[in-house]
């Protein structure tokens, strides 16, 4: 196999490209393609090219590999590689201008995550990591905040586009808001991801997220020292995803289970 070194370096660079176009895009007019689960989940035209732009460039460099694109069909390949690709992670902040959105890549053997990037593309900030490697934002280690005390804690998350769900979620924010230091809502799951990396956020949590929306971050911010898995052991998946300073993580798993084990 490739080394993890080796695939990031692809990855960096693919997505890098991809930050641009989708940036330079960004300039002009963005207006909706497509939507998925609901009407306020939208897809733009910008999504398709950037992911578009990154298949292509992976399978040219690698055409043994698979591929999983949000917006696209998936490719089989041989090599037990797979790319997992969110072209455009915070779409609704890109379609309203909010300057906050990412590409996220992640680089999968054997179905474990070995590389990922994310690349925060209005302000061109890049994460990085390999399993074992640690991580980095633009080429210097970072590690969580190490903060220990839950009534201290900065959280992030996210909603989904259901209405039910949007309720279920609600009321989950209401159980906890009085329990830690505050809440935020940035959009973007692979950079709340990065943000506990960096130690901007003290832990997220989040309902509905698919592999491209956490296969890279999960990855930098557990080599960034977080602790990171769903509800009552369950590893992270679309059903729940956690991350945290390993001093939270159970008081928080608890508080969140609290709320309501099922649905949280």
């Amino acid at each position: 196999m490739t080394s993890p070194e080796e695939l990031l370096k692809l990855a960096v660079d693919v997505a890098e490209e991809a930050a641009q176009l989708i940036v330079e895009r960004r300039r002009g007019t963005i207006t909706v393609a497509d939507t998925k689960s609901t009407v306020t989940d939208v897809v733009t035209a910008v999504d398709r090219e950037s992911e578009e732009l990154i298949r292509a460039r992976v399978l040219r460099a690698r055409p043994d590999d698979s591929f999983l694109g949000e917006e696209g069909d998936d490719v089989i390949g041989t090599s037990g590689v797979r790319w997992v690709v969110d072209p455009i992670d915070g779409t609704v902040n890109y379609l309203y201008d909010l300057p906050t959105y990412a590409v996220s890549i992640a680089v999968e053997y054997g179905g474990e995550t070995v590389a990922g990037v994310v690349v925060d593309a209005p302000k061109g900030e890049v994460f990085t990591a390999t399993l074992g490697g640690g991580a980095f934002a633009d080429g210097k280690p970072i590690q969580v905040s190490g903060e220990t005390d839950l009534a201290k804690a900065l959280v992030g998350t996210g909603f989904g586009y259901d209405p039910a769900r949007r309720q279920v979620q609600a009321e989950v924010i209401q159980h906890l808001i009085t329990k830690v230091r505050d809440i935020r809502r940035i959009g973007v799951g692979a950079i709340d991801l990065c943000y506990v990396a960096c130690g901007r956020l003290d832990a997220v949590y989040e309902r509905g997220l698919n592999p491209w929306d956490y296969g890279a971050g999960a990855l930098i911010a557990a080599e960034a020292g977080a602790r990171i898995g769903g509800l009552n052991g369950a590893p992270v998946s679309p059903e729940m995803s956690i991350a945290a300073t390993p001093a939270l993580f159970e008081p928080f798993h608890a508080l969140l289970a609290a709320a309501d084990p099922l649905r949280a």
